[in-house]
């Protein structure tokens, strides 16, 4: 790939907000000992407005280190509730948050590192209709878990005009940048954005998500300080952003690269890197798989054990997952040999087959290549393996 020019720093995004108090010099003084920044810089960031989609794994550690920078405004985004899984990796979370929606346990906890933050909660997940919220801030970090949020963000950033700095985290390899799809002119930015590193989003499957394969929970603070670093820059004008560049760890190695990247290339050579609990909703056909709930299983399950109808129970899960927790019966068959027909012999054709794996967008995947493969009596968990440790069997680890 053409290496890109050397960029310095961009034009500060906000202006100084008022003089500081007397409180504040002394909250921030090591701000203010640093002489890229001082007392002006500290005024930007008093005044900035940033909005943080996604309270997770990432979202965390970048609203901790902006609500303690200074960052007057912090937007959070996020339609999910604190589950005991998230607590391995999502520090802004407790104990006592499990259950509780992940924007008010966020909110609390920048609260206890500055109640003057206005902190505003947007619960839900971003679509075409609510995507336009992003425009009330000056810039977006993006920490979300699923791809078409991703590219969603970026496109409305894009339009928006909006920097944006993302992240991603799968197992113990990780990907920082900044894009700017839309630079002000005469700004000296030159336009990248998300699409010139990974032109389109990978095919539903391809691609695992940590809740497949697992993340490093520490890795997760890594990558997000290295993000909140980025906003404090471009918030403030100080430094080189990673315009242009890709940061990539390998924590197994304590390795950080840089990787260049050119903005309006669009050639599809890199791989995508997976994303933080969930793969997101799964892509719609015309063709639908019956679905089934998890107690309307758990019936059916012990029919035949008594004596009565066949069916076959199939987990597409990966071994680790099973390993966690499994519904007793199930036979394993991986999503990839029946994506690519290296495993349809291990699916009977004459009783009923039922899928699940672990929220049931693998499930539904693997079940729609049955069906186009010739098979006629398909269904699959509704909530996946999740659903049966809620309403059939709780004494089983979530994940």
């Amino acid at each position: 790939m053409t290496t890109p020019p050397d960029r310095g720093p961009v034009p500060p995004l906000v202006e100084p907000g008022p003089p500081l108090t007397p409180a504040q010099r002394e909250r921030w003084s090591r701000h203010l000992l640093l002489p890229q920044l001082g007392e002006t810089a500290q005024r930007r960031l008093r005044n900035a407005r940033v909005c943080v989609v996604g309270a997770g794994g990432l979202g965390a550690p970048v609203l901790q280190y902006l609500a303690a920078a200074g960052v007057g405004r912090l937007g959070i985004v996020d339609d999910d509730v604190v589950e005991a899984s998230n607590l391995q990796r999502q520090v802004l979370h407790g104990v006592a948050d499990v259950g509780r929606p992940k924007v008010d346990s966020a909110a609390d906890a920048v609260a206890a590192l500055d109640p003057d933050v206005d902190v505003v909660r947007h619960r839900l997940r971003l679509d075409e209709r609510t995507v336009g919220l992003l425009g009330e801030y000056d810039l977006v970090l993006d920490g979300t878990d699923n791809f078409p949020t991703r590219y969603l963000v970026n496109d409305a950033c894009v339009r928006l005009g909006l920097p944006e700095v993302w992240g991603s985290v799968f197992r113990f390899d990780a990907q920082v940048a900044v894009f700017w799809g839309s630079p002000p002119p005469g700004s000296g930015v030159a336009p990248v954005q998300l699409r010139d590193l990974f032109p389109a989003p990978p095919a539903p499957g391809t691609v695992p998500s940590c809740a497949e394969g697992g993340v490093l929970g520490a890795m997760c603070g890594q990558v997000g300080s290295v993000m909140a670093t980025e906003a404090v820059k471009l918030l403030t004008g100080v430094g080189r952003p990673l315009l242009g560049r890709v940061l990539v760890l390998d924590a197994l190695a304590a390795r950080w690269a840089e990787v260049p990247l050119v903005g309006g290339v669009r050639a599809p050579a890199h791989r995508h890197p997976a994303t933080d609990d969930v793969a997101g909703p799964p892509a719609r056909t015309d063709v639908g798989v019956r679905r089934v709930g998890a107690r309307d299983l758990a019936a059916r399950l012990a029919a035949r054990d008594a004596g009565g109808p066949d069916l076959q129970l199939v987990d597409v899960r990966e071994p680790a997952e099973r390993a966690i927790v499994a519904i007793p019966g199930a036979e394993p068959v991986p999503l990839a040999g029946l994506l690519d027909g290296s495993a349809l012999d291990r699916v009977r054709r004459d009783v009923p087959v039922v899928l699940h794996c672990r929220s049931g967008v693998r499930s539904e995947q693997a079940g729609l290549a049955l069906l186009a493969a010739g098979w006629r009596d398909v269904e699959h968990l509704a909530g996946g393996v999740l659903a049966w440790v809620d309403e059939v069997d709780p004494s089983q680890a979530r994940y």
